[in-house]
Order: C-alpha cells, then sequence, then structure tokens
C-alpha cells in the first residue's frame, strides 16, 4: 500500500462502522475524495484575504514564541507559493515579536493568512488552521522546521497521481544541535488490515510519520482534531487513524529539514502517568474494533516508556512501579529482551 516516484498504489478496505459511531461521520466518507470539506467550522480570529479558486495544499504552521525561528520556516514556504497554495499562521498567544514578524510578511505575500488565538496549545492551533484552510490536503509544517526546495512540486505530483491516499509520507533531512545531518527515508506500508497497520507503527514502531514532512487529506483530519486535551503525543491518536482510515503514498523525496534543539527534545515528567493513560484513550478512541485488542499492549508499552524515563532521571523507585504496571498489563511486552534486561539490572540494585 504505497506509491513510488511514478505514482503506482495499491488499495485496501477496512470497517469503517466503529470510526463513524465515535466521530458521528458517514462510513463513505472515509474513501471519499480529498474535495470534501466541513463548512461549519467557526470563524476564527484571523487576517483573511479572498483566496484563489483551486486551491490544493494548506501549509499551516503554528507557532508559539518562535519569533527567531518562524523567518527560516516561512522563507522555505514563500519561495514555493503558487495559486493552489494558501499560507496559514496560527500564532498560539505568543509574548514575543511573533506578531510583528506576521506583519512584516503578511504585507509583502497576499497568500498568507495570519490567524491569533489565546495560548491553548499545539494540538489547538493545529486544529484551528485545519478549521479555517481551503484546501483537501494539508501540510503542518512545524514552526522551527523547513521545507525543502521544490516539496511542494513533489506532493503535488504524487497527489495528482492518486488523489484518495490519505497520507502522502516523505523524506526528511534531520539536523541535529551540534550540526550534523541525518538523512531520514520514509518507511514502506504494506498493504494490510487496520490491526496490522495499528501494531506495526504503536508497538512495533516500524512506521514512521512526522510533521513538516507528511502531507495529510484535511477530510481526515475534521473527522479526527488532534486532541487539545494532551499536552505532548498529541499527534499519535492523529496518525493511527490516518493511517488505518485510507491508503498511504510514499516518496524518497525528501521534503524538509526538521531541526532538533533543546527545545524539542525535552520531555516534561509532571503528570507523566496521568498523561499516558489519556495518550492511550485517545489513541484508541479513534480506531476501529478489530484494534482494540492492541490498546493493553500499547498501555504497557507506554509504562515501558516511562520506565525507561524514571531510570534515566535515577527514580529507581518509580521505574520499577512503572515496570510491574507494564507486566501487569501485558506480559509478553514487557518481557522483551531489553525491558526485561533493564529490569532485572533494576531488581539485584533494589
Amino acid at each position: 500500500m504505497q506509491i513510488a516516484e511514478n505514482g503506482q498504489i495499491s488499495q485496501r478496505q477496512f470497517s469503517a462502522g466503529s470510526l463513524a459511531a465515535r466521530w458521528k461521520i458517514l462510513p463513505g466518507r472515509i474513501h471519499s475524495g480529498g474535495n470534501q470539506r466541513s463548512d461549519s467550522a467557526p470563524d476564527g480570529a484571523c487576517t483573511s484575504r479572498t483566496q484563489p479558486e483551486g486551491v490544493l495544499i494548506s501549509v499551516i504552521i503554528p507557532t508559539y514564541n518562535y519569533a527567531h525561528l518562524l523567518p527560516r520556516a516561512l522563507d522555505s514556504v514563500v519561495g514555493q507559493l503558487a495559486t493552489d497554495v494558501e499560507l496559514i499562521v496560527v500564532n498560539d498567544g505568543s509574548t514575543d515579536a511573533t506578531k510583528e514578524v506576521l506583519a512584516g510578511y503578511a504585507a509583502r505575500h497576499p497568500q498568507l493568512r495570519v490567524i491569533d488565538q489565546a495560548n491553548a496549545g499545539a494540538a489547538a492551533a493545529r486544529n484551528h488552521g485545519i478549521r479555517e484552510s481551503r484546501a483537501p490536503y494539508a501540510l503542518l509544517l512545524d514552526a522551527d522546521d523547513e521545507l525543502l526546495p521544490d516539496a511542494l512540486a513533489k506532493l503535488r505530483a504524487v497527489v495528482a497521481a492518486k488523489p484518495t491516499a490519505g497520507m502522502v509520507l516523505g523524506a526528511q533531512i534531520t539536523v541535529y544541535p551540534d550540526g550534523r545531518e541525518r538523512l531520514r527515508l520514509p518507511t514502506a506500508v504494506p498493504d494490510a488490515s487496520p490491526v496490522q497497520l495499528a501494531k506495526r507503527y504503536l508497538l512495533e514502531k516500524r512506521v514512521s510519520i512526522s510533521h513538516s514532512c507528511s502531507l495529510f487529506r484535511r477530510d481526515l483530519l475534521l473527522q479526527r482534531p488532534y486532541p487539545e486535551s494532551l499536552r505532548g503525543g498529541e499527534d499519535v491518536a492523529v496518525f493511527a487513524f490516518l493511517l488505518v482510515s485510507a491508503p498511504v503514498a510514499i516518496t524518497r523525496a525528501p521534503l524538509a529539514r526538521i531541526h532538533k534543539h533543546a527545545d524539542s527534545l525535552r520531555h516534561s515528567r509532571e503528570n507523566e502517568e496521568q498523561r499516558a493513560v489519556a495518550m492511550v484513550s485517545e489513541v484508541f478512541g479513534g480506531l476501529p474494533t478489530e484494534c482494540q485488542p492492541l490498546r493493553r499492549p500499547y498501555e504497557a508499552q507506554r509504562f515501558l516508556s516511562l520506565f525507561r524515563a524514571e531510570l534515566l532521571a535515577g527514580d529507581r523507585s518509580t521505574a520499577w512501579r512503572y515496570y510491574r504496571c507494564a507486566f501487569r498489563l501485558s506480559p509478553l511486552q514487557s518481557l522483551r529482551g531489553r525491558h526485561l534486561r533493564k529490569a532485572i539490572r533494576l531488581l539485584m540494585r533494589r
């Protein structure tokens, strides 16, 4: 179920009944063309201009206090703007010079729309931009990343070959704080059932999906919005839903430079257990019935992630508690080699 540079793609079918019940959508919309959209979105506080007809791709940039990095992201897009591309920036209540930066760009580029909102988090900013967008496809570019030249032209060619694809996954260049760069190619997505695909993504981590180098069908994003109650990991629920909902297209062309820096590498340990449980609920709330048996193993995996984090932080007591939670949920997941070795070493030190 992947598309090569020649645009060939295979398709699959799945049961959409439970998704329709959950999100109050028509089952047939899951495989509908990318031109459908909801017109019932609430108005946003935005600097809006008349948009050209036939817009194909909306580039949406959520930003919060990234005035120093935002010009790099904007410059990477404005050089590729065309009549079928719109650019939306959602300013999530920034307190730095973001408003001034955006005002300057908006004066020079009429295809830029600026939406200002009170600070509500990245998920809310993305949802706001998606609702306000007019194109059948959305590229969600993080404010600290940048598109590569011709990225939009390459995506345009892919969706022209197969407009029913729910996602287009491209390659990325990862840029590390020390200046090192690494090319990361998209992983192949097989023609498989929803449960097999969910397992590959959630448990086996054999499917990689990232913002900035991926294109998403807007109608699917409207059916499964980013969970705004989560502050961290909110993209997993959306990516899992997209993966099981429609065909996936692959291009090996690098589409973006994704910058890793101190802010993007920092993870908060505050309320981590509650956030892990909430994340599991959000992920499986959007998946079909056949995927639900994966819930306990996935929850175990979230606790194993907390187990590793607490080990690194030196909190052995909390780490051991998290490992026991994971074992109760899924012994098989917890007894895998790397987890078991760490648990044995921890037990010997107690």
